[in-house]
Order: structure tokens, then C-alpha cells, then sequence
């Protein structure tokens, strides 16, 4: 006896043009504010009279913050859409950037810039737009898609840095901040293009809850590794991000030197990101994301070894920019083509959580062991070992669809 189902209802979608302008555009404002709260370091700590390690504390909890907000932001993307999520989101935003000007504690100061912004970050950023585009860009475009948003967010980079830098010479760091907060709540008309006509069960695969959809994929060995990659990622490029202006600064070199590597990170990974989402329409996405951990390692120790002046750093912060944010199209296409995109919010979530995870590791450590030490030496090396292996981790990973056993009509 065999046994039929009804085809599938026509799913209504944006389309793919309105879905990446205003994705990206929201990713390039998330994004560049945090990526440039490294400038705030020594104005804060130096005002508010307080060590590097609680400057350094409250971004680790930012990170952590993000993390484990992601997968709950993009489950409720994933079921309700991600308009709502990006509209809090951007609410949080704003409120974690005035709390960051005012906090006269270092308890203030882990509650509005590390669990307020970080969970901000969780609702505007990749998780939740990610999910947007995997329900509603066709798969055959879906990582060169996503490489153009990542993209995006590393022109945020590129063009808030300056920004930021200026703002806090010309109007002070506290100014700075209330002017970010008010860019900030412009993420929420940007929302308004990616509020979905249909979302839910509609978009394709399964019909798994999500506790089944879970347990299948924490159990899956790919996802596993993918994961493990992540964290190495997350402690890479957030110890980079946030201690890199300092440890200029230390070493002898202009503010201005570290405001430029920040801003080159930013334009070449425009270039990383793109290149990454398109390679992987071509080619195994595990080798790509490979090639990115070994050479990352390979850049930092060089960097180590070689004289540091203003142009080593520039050819570094280059270098790094290609690698920086390169990772996320691949290992979200990967999620997608394993596990197709019923979930992809909240299971590019839960991978997300480990970089965040090691996002929190790698800033925190850099703090604390410059202040244990005197020295970011001994972080940098752990950075280059994690760099050896994650490139090694991402190797066995399979990118083929799962296979799940054939579900009966009812």
C-alpha cells in the first residue's frame, strides 16, 4: 500500500535583491560598531581608573552574551520571522551604548555593554540574517549570497572604524557612544525590507520539532567539528580585534597605526568574504575553511618574528583582513546543505555559540594574562596553535545532506 501526500503550497519570498541590500546594510551597521570598541580600551580604562582585564571582562561577556542569545534569537526567527528579532535587536543596540557611556562600575559596565549589546548583536547579525537568506535565495546562490553580506559587514568594519576614531577625537568617547546609539536604531526601517510573507514550516525540509532537529544535529560528527572551528575563530579574531590597539600602543606605535590596521582588516576581508561565498559554490567548502585557520597561523607568526613597524603591521592587518570573517559563509552554507534550512537560524546559532565561546576565551585571556604578564606574548602563540587546529578539524568534514529516514504520510 502506498501512500501520498498533497504538494507542497507556493511559498511566497522576498527577493534575492531586496533580501542581500538590506541584509548587508544591517550587518554593515551591527557590525561596525563592535568592531570598533577596541578604540575605547585605554579612554575608558584610563578615565574610569580601572584595569585592562575589566574593559577586557565586559567584551568577553558581550561575546558570551551573543552567543548564547544567538540560537534563541534565530529560533524565533526561524518560526516568526526575523523583522521582530532585528527590531529588539536594534532597541538593545541602542540601550547597550548609552548604558556603555554612563556605567560608573565595572558591574554597570558587564551589563549594558556585555549582556545588552551582546544579546543586541545576537538579533541583528548573522544567525537571524542568515536565515533570511537560506529561506529565500535559491541554493545554488546561497553561499556566494552569503558571502556578499558577510562582505558587508567587513565594509562596516572598513568604514565605521575611522568613524568611531573620529568621533571620539572630535566629541569625546561618551559623546561617541550616544552618537552610536542613534545610528544604531536606524537597523530598524532597514528590518522592515526583510519582514518575510511566510515563514515557519513553510520553509522546506521535515517537519522535525526542535528537539529532534537538535539531537540530530549535535550528533552528527561534522557538526561537531564544525563547531570546534568556530570557537578557534571566535578567540582568533575577537583577541585581534579588541588587544591589537594596544598592543601598538605598547610596542611604540601611533594610535593612528592602529586605526588603520583595524580599517585594512575591515576593507580585505570585503575581499575575504566575498571570494570565500563564491569558492564555495565551486569547490569543497572544508578545504576553504581549512586553507583559512593554516594561513591565519602562518600570518600571526610571521608578524611575531619580523620587525614590527607601521608597514608590517599594514601588510598583517591585510593579510588577516582576507582571513578575518572569510570563515562564516562556508561553514553557514555547509549547515544549510547538511541540514537544509528549516532550522538554519538556530543551528547557525548553536555554532556560532562555540565562536562566541572562544570569542569570550581569547578577549578575557588577552587581558588578563597582559596584566598576570606585562606581555600579550603567550595569547598570540595560543592563537597560532588553535589556528593549526582548526585546520586540521575542518578536513573530515562531510558536506553532503544528512540522511534521515523516509517520513510516512499520516
Amino acid at each position: 500500500m502506498t501512500s501520498s501526500t498533497a504538494p507542497a503550497a507556493p511559498r511566497a519570498t522576498l527577493s534575492m535583491t531586496q533580501v542581500l541590500v538590506c541584509g548587508a546594510a544591517i550587518v554593515t551597521l551591527a557590525m561596525g560598531i563592535r568592531h570598533g570598541f577596541g578604540l575605547w580600551l585605554q579612554p575608558i580604562t584610563m578615565e574610569r581608573e580601572w584595569s585592562r582585564e575589566t574593559f577586557a571582562f565586559a567584551i568577553a561577556v558581550q561575546n558570551l552574551a551573543w552567543g548564547l542569545a544567538g540560537p534563541l534569537a534565530g529560533a524565533w526567527a526561524d518560526r516568526y520571522g526575523a523583522f521582530r528579532v532585528i527590531v529588539v535587536g536594534a532597541i538593545l543596540y541602542a540601550l547597550g551604548l548609552v548604558g556603555m557611556a554612563l556605567a560608573t562600575s565595572g558591574l554597570m559596565f558587564n551589563a549594558t555593554t556585555g549582556v545588552l549589546i551582546g544579546m543586541a548583536q545576537a538579533g541583528t547579525t548573522y544567525a537571524v540574517i542568515y536565515g533570511v537568506i537560506g529561506r529565500n535565495v535559491d541554493p545554488s546562490k546561497r553561499s556566494w549570497a552569503m558571502g556578499v553580506t558577510a562582505a558587508a559587514g567587513s565594509f562596516g568594519q572598513f568604514l565605521m572604524v575611522p568613524v568611531e576614531n573620529w568621533l571620539i577625537g572630535s566629541f569625546g568617547w561618551q559623546t561617541a557612544l550616544f552618537i552610536l546609539a542613534c545610528m544604531a536604531l536606524a537597523i530598524m526601517p532597514l528590518a522592515l525590507g526583510l519582514k518575510e510573507p511566510s515563514v515557519g514550516h513553510a520553509a522546506g525540509g521535515p517537519k522535525q520539532s526542535i528537539g529532534e532537529a537538535l539531537r540530530e544535529a549535535f550528533q552528527y560528527r561534522s557538526f561537531q567539528l564544525l563547531m570546534a572551528g568556530y570557537f578557534v575563530c571566535g578567540f582568533q579574531v575577537v583577541f585581534i580585534g579588541v588587544h591589537l590597539p594596544s598592543y601598538l600602543k605598547d610596542r611604540g606605535l601611533s594610535p593612528d597605526v592602529a586605526t588603520a590596521a583595524l580599517a585594512l582588516i575591515g576593507l580585505f576581508n570585503v575581499i575575504g568574504t566575498y571570494a570565500a561565498g563564491s569558492l564555495g559554490q565551486r569547490m569543497p567548502k572544508r578545504y576553504i575553511l581549512s586553507s583559512i585557520y593554516a594561513l591565519r597561523s602562518v600570518a600571526i607568526v610571521a608578524f611575531l618574528l619580523l620587525p614590527l613597524t607601521p608597514w608590517s603591521v599594514y601588510v598583517f592587518a591585510s593579510v588577516m583582513g582576507v582571513l578575518w570573517l572569510s570563515t562564516v559563509p562556508p561553514t553557514n552554507a555547509v549547515i544549510a546543505q547538511i541540514f537544509g534550512v528549516r532550522y538554519l537560524g538556530m543551528l547557525g546559532g548553536f555554532v556560532f555559540l562555540s565562536h562566541q565561546i572562544g570569542s569570550f576565551m581569547g578577549v578575557w585571556l588577552g587581558g588578563k594574562l597582559f596584566d598576570t604578564t606585562g606581555s600579550y606574548d603567550v595569547v598570540w602563540w595560543i592563537a597560532v596553535a588553535l589556528g593549526v587546529f582548526a585546520a586540521v578539524v575542518n578536513l573530515p568534514v562531510r558536506e553532503t545532506p544528512i540522511a534521515r529516514p523516509v517520513q510516512a504520510a499520516a
